[in-house]
């Protein structure tokens, strides 16, 4: 039986986007042919967290509606660089609890982090979505492995823009940053283009 996997932040006792989640959780349920869902607000309340800071509710679940619950502190990492990764084969339309494939490729890797390029465009890392500034505009690729619930919240928020993101006109942007369900949109966490390792013109990408 397939698992599947919500991280939801949860910061002084609130619990963030779950509305999103929510949503995600039920649209895989239907997908595969399953009614009902499990309710992510109820699993909340039951575990009466009581503490401040930041924690991540990781929730694995499978379509027969068993469930397991961890709440990890949780603070945003920094990373020193990144790769370019291309792997046209690559699915990650559902928030499978399986990573196995994403930590190949990033075992492969030279750096810290890699940025999964699929078919010439550039996707998401292995655990975020990305936003890449040109000008004073933010932007995500419109070829996202996973539409993730921050980047829909962002979306909606109008404070980024979808954009098409190739290996040609990557250069063309100056700065990047990584967000997901416990990362926000956030200034001080911005990258310089160049931190990533093997921007076209540089060296030859690494095909896996």
């Amino acid at each position: 039986m397939s698992q599947f996997i919500e991280s939801i932040k949860v910061e002084d006792q609130e619990i963030f986007l779950l509305d999103l989640h929510q949503k995600r959780v039920n649209q895989t349920f239907a997908h595969f042919g399953k009614e009902g869902s499990i309710d992510l607000a109820k699993i909340f309340k039951h575990l009466e967290h009581d503490e401040d800071g930041m924690y991540k509710l990781r929730i694995s679940y499978d379509l027969d509606k068993k469930i397991r619950t961890q709440m990890i502190p949780y603070a945003i990492p920094e990373i020193q660089d990144f790769q370019l990764v291309e792997n046209n084969s690559f699915d990650y339309s559902f928030k499978f609890e399986d990573r196995k494939e994403l930590e190949k490729m990033k075992m492969k890797s030279k750096a810290e982090e890699i940025i999964i390029v699929k078919n010439n465009h550039i996707t998401d890392t292995s655990f975020s979505n990305l936003l890449f500034q040109k000008g004073k505009d933010w932007f995500t690729p419109t070829t996202y492995l996973l539409n993730g619930v921050q980047r829909q919240n962002l979306l909606k928020q109008k404070k980024i823009k979808e954009t098409e993101i190739t290996l040609q006109n990557i250069k063309q942007f100056s700065h990047f940053q990584l967000i997901n369900a416990m990362n926000d949109f956030d200034d001080m966490f911005i990258y310089p283009i160049d931190r990533i390792i093997n921007l076209p013109g540089n060296e030859e990408y690494l095909d896996l």
